[in-house]
Order: C-alpha cells, then sequence, then structure tokens
C-alpha cells in the first residue's frame, strides 16, 4: 500500500529505480549548495522538489536585474527589495515545499567557514563562481570525506563531476594547481546561456539524487562536458593521482585561513568583494545612521546599500562589503577604509 505522506512524490516513487524507498532516503538527506546564482538556483530549486529533507543554501550576494536572465528562483521584485540570494530562495522554496527544512544563509565561502557550512551534510553542491572556492570546497570535503558535485557553466557549454574522497579523483587529481587569472572563460569574457546552465545542472541533480538514494551502479563516473549551442556532449575518464597532494599526501593548503582582509574581483559585476577576515559584526541601522549625511542609504535587516558618486556599496553584518563601479582593488580598499573602517 502507498504511504500518502509521500503523494507528492509519486511521479518519483512510480520510478522504479527510485521507489518509496528511494524516497525515504531522500527525505533522511542533508545537502549544502555552495552558492545560490545560476547553476544553485536550478539546482536548489530541483533538490527542493525532489523531497531532500534538510537543504542548507549559502550565498554572499544579493539580488541584480541581469541575475533574471538565468536564476530561476527570483524576480524583479527580490531586485527592489535588494534581497540576498539565499533568502529568497528559501523563501521561495518554503512555498514550494513547506515539509522539508530549508535555511538560507547569507556569508562568503571561505576557508574559515567552509567546514562549519558542510559537517553535518551528506552530500555538498557546488554551485560556486571561482575556482578558489572550488579549491577551497575540494580541501575541506576530502579532510571531511564528504562527496560533493563539481558543477560549473559558461558560455553555452557547462562541466559536472561527482567526487567521492577516497573512491575517485578530487579535483586537485584533474587540476593539480589554481588556474592562473585569465586562463579560463569567465562570464565575463564569454558570457553565459540560461539553458546551458540548466541542462548541466540537471545532470549534476541527477547524480546527486543516484548517489543519496544508493544508486551508485548508476553514476556516471566521468567528467561531463555538455555544450547546447552545438550540441556536443562528451564524458571523460577521470583517474586518481597517486602523488595528489590532496587526497592522498593530506596537504589542505586552501583551508589556511587567514586574519587578513582580502579583495576578490567578481564575475561580471564591474565589482569588488572586500572580507575582512576578522570576525567583525556591524550594526547595519547604526552604520546608515552615520553615512546618511555623505550619500544615499538603504537598509534592511541583510544589507545596506550605500550609493556615493559613482560607486554602490552593499555592506552586510559580517563587515563584508560588495563595491561596485570599479575593478580597481585600491579603490576599492580605499571607499571601504573610509566609510566602513579597516
Amino acid at each position: 500500500m502507498a504511504d500518502p505522506s509521500l503523494d507528492r512524490y509519486v511521479r518519483q516513487t512510480i520510478f522504479p529505480h527510485l521507489g518509496e524507498a528511494g524516497q525515504r532516503k531522500l527525505l533522511d538527506s542533508r545537502v549544502t549548495v555552495m552558492g545560490c546564482g545560476a547553476t544553485g538556483t536550478v539546482v536548489a530549486n530541483h533538490l527542493a522538489r525532489a523531497g531532500i529533507g534538510r537543504l542548507k543554501i549559502v550565498d554572499r550576494d544579493f539580488v541584480e536585474m541581469n541575475n533574471l536572465q538565468r536564476q530561476l528562483l527570483f524576480d524583479e521584485e527580490d531586485v527592489l527589495s535588494g534581497t540576498p540570494k539565499a533568502i529568497a530562495a528559501q523563501n521561495r522554496l518554503r512555498k514550494v515545499n513547506s515539509e522539508i527544512d530549508i535555511e538560507g544563509i547569507v556569508t562568503d565561502i571561505n576557508s574559515a567557514n567552509i567546514e562549519a557550512l558542510i559537517d553535518d551534510a551528506d552530500l555538498v553542491m557546488d554551485a560556486t563562481d571561482n575556482f578558489e572556492t572550488r579549491y577551497i570546497l575540494n580541501d575541506a570535503c576530502v579532510r571531511q570525506q564528504k562527496p560533493w558535485v563539481y558543477c560549473a557553466a559558461v558560455s553555452s557549454y557547462g562541466m559536472t563531476l561527482l567526487i567521492r574522497p577516497g573512491v575517485t579523483p578530487c579535483m586537485r587529481c584533474l587540476f593539480p594547481d589554481l588556474p592562473p587569472p585569465g586562463a579560463a572563460a569567465t562570464c565575463d569574457t564569454a558570457g553565459v546561456l540560461g539553458p546551458a546552465v540548466s541542462v548541466i545542472a540537471s545532470i549534476a541533480c541527477t547524480e546527486a539524487i543516484k548517489f543519496l538514494i544508493g544508486a551508485h551502479d548508476a553514476l556516471i563516473g566521468r567528467l561531463v562536458h555538455i555544450d547546447v549551442w552545438d550540441f556536443n556532449c562528451h564524458s571523460f575518464e577521470t583517474r586518481r593521482n597517486e602523488n595528489c597532494p590532496c587526497c592522498v599526501q593530506r596537504e589542505f593548503p586552501f583551508l589556511e585561513a587567514s586574519a587578513a582582509s582580502h579583495a576578490i574581483s567578481l564575475c561580471g559585476r564591474n565589482a569588488i568583494q572586500i572580507t575582512t577576515g576578522n570576525g567583525a559584526k556591524l550594526d547595519l541601522k547604526e552604520l546608515g545612521e552615520r553615512l546618511q549625511s555623505a550619500g544615499e542609504v538603504t537598509v534592511n535587516p541583510f544589507l545596506l546599500r550605500f550609493v556615493v558618486d559613482e560607486y554602490e556599496m552593499t555592506i552586510f553584518p559580517d563587515a563584508r562589503a560588495i563595491i561596485k563601479g570599479t575593478q580597481d582593488e585600491a579603490v576599492a580598499r580605499t571607499l571601504y577604509s573610509k566609510y566602513v573602517g579597516m
């Protein structure tokens, strides 16, 4: 007899490779989605609707108009309200599936916090937008023996690979060194098509579902590359590096946290993110009152937006700031120091 508590998932449970037993495993699963941009919104949407019991969505950013072309969980109201992506996704998906636990976390993913963000996860989904964060993620997942799904899209193509520490190659087996700046295409230089994101993220989610229900024989086990424009589809064998500094020698340099502030350029944004790394907490209301005389200020519980001259600063309670209108790190640091303080 069918379990009435599973009625909303009936189109999954009648799929013979999943069934009611598989659905219960999904409901007992905990997944952390790292990033909630293009790939992250597709991944979080699929997994929430599939019935992942506990879904954590982590993202540092807020919704902007140019996100709506490919980031499926957001709308124009989210843009106007300045809602952080993690919170907008949480709010939308709680309306889709109120029977699972969904938590949006607004923070930058870095070496200081990543292990706490994934420590209760059965699986981690990569939806980040840069290689540095992926190398941090790889180090953390290997150290904690957490499986994770690499997923990336740019231009008209995407790639995905399930990484199971101790079983499959890790990212540093395949790419031992962090690519230098400018070595790989980005949304700044190549753009990105929404359908390419949806296709590769859907494949990544299917691998996640297979893994979580224990259908390991059905896993692809290869690096998948799909170009939706020319419709080229390839998969590549991957091999563990017997001398891998990460999963063999167990060296984790990307987890060596620094207390110093650092700045990174944000993909496609003409913006710099400043992260303090000192654990500071800001009272946004108080800061807003101090900045009123210097420029245009809007505040909500999640962020403060400050416009001065040709720059727009978005400041978060953890003292992180996204400074839009420049790609010059020195200019961004000067603005941060002047209006927020280092």
